[in-house]
C-alpha cells in the first residue's frame, strides 16, 4: 500500500519489552520473516505512542490528528538480496482514534483496532491502559529512572537503544500479504523505565505463549521526537 509521507511529533512513546522462546515466536511470524534474537531470546513486545499533529508532510499543523495508539510488535529478520535486514512484525494495532480505526488498512497500511485509553502522567510516572470491544487489554506503570535494569538481556542502555533504533521497518498483516512502512526520526534519544505493573491479554495468552516461553525484561521512553512514517519504496522480499 503506497501512502503519503505523514509527518508530526511522537509526545510520548513507551516500549514494552519481553524474552520469548525463539521457537514459539518463529510459529506466529509469515514467511520469510524471522526472530531477531538478543543472547538468544527473541524480543516481543508494545509500543505505546502518543501521536500529535500527523497529516501529510508540507500540510498545516492545524490539521493535524492526535491520538493514543498501541503496537503489538515482534522484532524480526529477513534477506533480501543476500544480506540481512532487520524491522518489526506489527499482528495487532489499537488506537483512540476513529480517524485511524476507519483509515487503517484503507489510507495506511494495517487494521487498527477501536480502544479506550485511560492515561495518568505525573512528574515522570505512568499509568496506562487500555481496553476493546474484543477484550484485548494492556496495563502498566512506570516510572521514570535513572539506570538502565543490568539484570535485562540487552545488558546496557546503549545495546538496547541500538536494538530498537533499527528496527524502523514495520510490517502488517494484510489481505494481499505483508504492508510495510518505514519510521524515520529526526532524533533517537530513550531513557529507561521502571516498571512496577504490566499486564498484557495479548503476550498473557498461554495459546500463543505457553507457559514458560515469555517474560517481561525492560520498558523504555521516548519523548518529542519528530518524525515522519513513509511507505517502503520497493518489494521488501525476493521472489
Amino acid at each position: 500500500m503506497k501512502i503519503p509521507t505523514l509527518h508530526g511529533i511522537i509526545d510520548r512513546r513507551i516500549l514494552i519489552n519481553y524474552i520469548a522462546d525463539p521457537f514459539v515466536v518463529q510459529k506466529l511470524l509469515p514467511y520469510p520473516l524471522r526472530p531477531k534474537l538478543q543472547n538468544g531470546k527473541a524480543i516481543v513486545g508494545i509500543c505505546l505512542i502518543r501521536l500529535k499533529n500527523i497529516r501529510p508532510k508540507g500540510l498545516s499543523q492545524f490539521i493535524g490528528v492526535n491520538s493514543e495508539n498501541a503496537a503489538h510488535r515482534f522484532a524480526v529478520e529477513w534477506d533480501e538480496n543476500g544480506k540481512t535486514k532487520e524491522g518489526v512484525y506489527i499482528p495487532r494495532r489499537d488506537t483512540s482514534s476513529f480517524i485511524n480505526a476507519l483509515a487503517g488498512g484503507r489510507v495506511f497500511p494495517g487494521k487498527h483496532y477501536k480502544a479506550k485509553f485511560n492515561v495518568h502522567e505525573s512528574s515522570g510516572h505512568y499509568a496506562i491502559s487500555y481496553t476493546t470491544n474484543d477484550t484485548t487489554f494492556m496495563n502498566i506503570e512506570a516510572s521514570e529512572a535513572d539506570v538502565f535494569n543490568s539484570n535485562s538481556v540487552f545488558g546496557n542502555m546503549e545495546t538496547a537503544s541500538v536494538f530498537f533504533k533499527n528496527g524502523s521497518v514495520g510490517f502488517t498483516p494484510c489481505n494481499s500479504g505483508l504492508d510495510s512502512i518505514i519510521l524515520h526520526t529526526y532524533n533517537w534519544e530513550i531513557k529507561p523505565l521502571e516498571v512496577t505493573k504490566v499486564e498484557s491479554s495479548y503476550f498473557n495468552d498461554t495459546n500463543l505463549f505457553p507457559n514458560g516461553s515469555i517474560q517481561f525484561d525492560n520498558a523504555l521512553l521516548m519523548q518529542n521526537i519528530e518524525h515522519e512514517w513513509r511507505s517502503a519504496l520497493k518489494p521488501m522480499f525476493n521472489e
